[in-house]
């Protein structure tokens, strides 16, 4: 029996110094992928991918297109070299744009420019400083919310990745996301954990930036997605290319319920993913989700292989 497979796609986070210097080196159309990335922005990601510096990386503007490179890269790989074929798509926050990309609905060069005003809009829409995130272990996403609109204090506090595991990411306001912590411990979480990140993303702090996404989207063309994508927004697969901008723009103020995202794949009949990016927190999330959803990193081009030898 063949296995139904999904292909995951991380989000801010996963980047490192070096990601998809091996597939450039080892695979032509990999190489393709990354000349385009070049040429579209006009300046040498590349070897921003590959030599650094991580303070550069690490910008939100330059992560967002970095990631979708890497990740358009190890899918023509995956597709093209190995012969992975998935049946499903998804993506954890900006990897929804790698999800689409594969599934035809974006082509590649337009998704890079929208990914690298995403990341701008989404850096400036709060000054540094104002914005935190923080991860809450051990608390059901019910008690999360209640903790959240509790510490609000007529300011933002809100879940804003529902990772699964009873583990919920928080964003808003930096004093609003400490009152939370602190109310949290005190509710029996595990652990807060604060979060190194440039801006709270996924709350109402991002309004802005979902303004200029729109403007941004406005003139891309959006095609027929020929694979399901299941959207972070709704957690099911969209009804159409149509859908697509408007999905996305929800996506910067909204949570990403990629728990609900997860068994929605295995409600559909996943049983195998493919972590198409670098690092492995997708895996390490679909395991604890939904065990019986078999998930390998697309770097392991062994297990990649693995997977259609099953097939």
């Amino acid at each position: 029996m063949g296995e139904a497979l999904a292909f995951l796609f991380p989000g801010q986070g996963s980047q490192a110094v070096g990601m998809g210097q091996a597939l450039a080196t080892d695979f032509p159309v990999a190489r393709e992928v990354f000349a385009e990335a070049d040429e579209t922005l006009g300046f040498a990601l590349s070897r921003l991918c590959f030599e650094g510096p991580l303070d550069a990386l690490t910008l939100t503007a330059n992560t967002q297109p970095a990631l979708l490179t890497v990740s358009w890269a190890m899918t023509r790989v995956l597709r093209e070299s190995i012969g992975l074929e998935p049946s499903w798509a998804a993506g954890h926050s900006l990897g929804e744009f790698s999800a689409l990309v594969t599934a035809g609905a974006l082509p590649f060069a337009d998704a890079l420019r929208v990914v690298r005003e995403r990341g701008r809009a989404m850096q400036e829409a709060v000054p540094p400083g104002v914005g935190s995130m923080a991860a809450i272990l051990g608390l059901p996403v019910d008690a999360v919310e209640a903790i959240c609109t509790a510490a609000a204090e007529s300011q933002v506090v809100s879940p804003a990745n529902l990772n699964g595991d009873n583990q919920v990411v928080i964003a808003g306001h930096r004093e609003a996301v400490e009152r939370a912590g602190v109310l949290a411990k005190q509710r029996g979480a595990k652990r807060v954990l604060p979060l190194s990140v440039s801006a709270p993303f996924h709350c109402a702090l991002m309004a802005p930036a979902a303004e200029r996404l729109q403007q941004v989207l406005e003139p891309v063309p959006v095609s027929s997605l020929r694979l399901p994508v299941i959207s972070n927004v709704e957690a099911r697969a969209y009804p159409g290319a149509a859908a697509v901008k408007d999905l996305l723009i929800r996506q910067v103020v909204r949570p990403v319920r990629w728990e609900d995202c997860v068994q929605e794949l295995r409600r559909l009949g996943c049983t195998a993913a493919v972590e198409v990016g670098p690092g492995k927190v997708l895996s390490a999330l679909v395991k604890r989700i939904a065990p019986t959803i078999r998930c390998v990193a697309g770097s392991d081009l062994d297990a990649a292989r693995a997977l259609v030898q099953a097939a």
